[in-house]
């Protein structure tokens, strides 16, 4: 059993593994920039080590700094959280290569699921669904236009090592695609050095669904049912739900079985998360594959009881799942928030600071993930957000209704944050119905700039 964690992450998600490893009987080391000093995780885990300046370049993405960290405090396993080097193949491969326990999937598995186009082919031949496309890299705007007119637009250009929405933009003709291309390509190569695109069907009004699957080294995969992920602005997700109200359990089974089989085709360990477009009509596609733990995966743990970092952890240190599939049921219904510090009213800028107040709900049925107290700074150098409110209820309609409650008593004073914006989604009509796409924000703000 793994004895000692180093937890290569800061945050919310770095308190989170700790509070595991604690009830689990491990010990923890937390390392922090020299911004960080003063964090939460720092102070909760049993070692911190500082691996350098507040930059995210010069410590929570010094992979060689964090080794050292590790090898000094005598941790035998690293958790990557999410972000940072979560999903960085040559992390993991280093983390092998000096006998540390990487909490994840094999560095092989993160490299050849990296790569979005090879991750789609490696699934079109394991017979999942998978959007229409070009099964080759694109590197200029002449070929892009000939596979583009090939697959008929609409067209989507995707970065075949991108993620967060950048070097992703639509075509909605051929006179359209040039420009849409070079301008997609370089933010491509400035945001992941690398320039390498690929085309494929851009699919109107879509669902985003993701399955959260699990498999150990004994060869046991399964899955643990949905989240819908569609509240999203500028492809960053808002706010995700368990179970999604779209879909059937007939459905739910087709698009499980669907999971475990890509999840099987890459030879896959650990936690990942199987991401899918739904169309109407109950036609899906697979989009990509995540290799580490998600930011809403508390939605998953309160429909399914199971604990997903402690999972990890038990994976990781050679035992099975501690679950067949037979055992996964969905109870109730989970809605999550991420709440961030930023200003929707400016554009949704960042809105560092010190936190001078701060108060969070509670009761049954609501969980704060968060490592911000009163007093706390927000430091300017890392992702805005700052806390999840999770709720569960028996219904949907229930959820909703502790969700607004629970919303409506959150305070956080000194710095700007989106809750109020959270709180609008929540009433909007066709979030209430259940009425959703990925699209819902765009829709939503068109009509906010109407009302102006």
């Amino acid at each position: 059993m793994i004895k000692k964690v180093l937890i290569a992450n800061r945050g919310e998600i770095a308190v989170r593994i700790i509070r595991a490893c604690r009830e689990m009987g491990i010990e923890t080391v937390a390392v922090y920039s020299e911004a960080d000093r003063e964090a939460l995780h720092t102070q909760l885990a049993d070692q911190a080590v500082c691996i350098g300046p507040a930059p995210s370049a010069q410590s929570y993405l010094s992979m060689e700094n964090i080794i050292s960290a590790t090898i000094i405090s005598g941790a035998d396993a690293i958790h990557p959280g999410f972000g940072f080097l979560s999903e960085n193949s040559k992390f993991a491969e280093l983390c092998e290569q000096c006998n540390i326990t990487f909490i994840g999937p094999p560095s092989g598995v993160i490299a050849s699921l990296g790569n979005k186009q090879a991750a789609k082919n490696t699934m079109a031949a394991a017979g999942v669904p998978v959007i229409p496309g070009g099964s080759k890299p694109v590197y200029t705007a002449e070929d892009g236009a000939a596979e583009a007119d090939e697959i008929g637009y609409p067209v989507i250009i995707k970065a075949a090592l991108g993620g967060g929405g950048k070097g992703m933009r639509v075509a909605d003709t051929p006179e359209d695609f040039r420009e849409s291309f070079q301008t997609a390509q370089k933010e491509a190569q400035m945001a992941f050095g690398d320039g390498t695109m690929y085309i494929e069907h851009f699919v109107r009004h879509p669902r985003h669904i993701e399955f959260q699957i699990m498999a150990d080294t004994f060869g046991n995969v399964i899955h643990l049912g949905e989240r819908d992920c569609s509240i999203q602005r500028n492809h960053q997700k808002m706010i995700e739900e368990s179970p999604c109200v779209a879909i059937s359990d007939e459905l739910r089974r087709k698009m499980g079985d669907a999971a475990v089989r890509a999840a099987r085709a890459a030879g896959y360990v650990n936690a990942g998360t199987i991401e899918f477009l739904l169309e109407k009509g109950e036609k899906f596609y697979f989009m990509e594959m995540n290799t580490r733990i998600q930011v809403e995966h508390p939605v998953t743990e309160w429909v399914t009881g199971v604990d997903l970092v402690k999972e990890q952890i038990r994976i990781a240190s050679g035992r099975p799942l501690s679950y067949k599939q037979e055992d996964i049921h969905l109870t109730g219904h989970a809605i999550e928030c991420r709440i961030n510090a930023e200003n929707p009213s400016k554009g949704f800028m960042p809105s560092p600071g010190t936190i001078t107040d701060m108060y969070f709900p509670g009761g049954k049925g609501i969980r704060i993930d968060s490592a911000v107290y009163s007093g706390y700074t927000v430091q300017p150098y890392y992702d805005s957000m700052i806390a999840k409110l999770i709720v569960w209820a028996k219904n949907r309609n229930e959820a909703i209704r502790k969700m607004q409650s629970a919303l409506g008593e959150v305070i956080i004073e000194g710095i700007d944050t989106n809750v109020d914006y959270q709180y609008e989604i929540l009433n909007h009509p066709d979030f209430l119905s259940g009425n959703i796409d990925v699209e819902f924000i765009e829709r939503m703000e068109s009509e906010l700039s109407q009302k102006e």
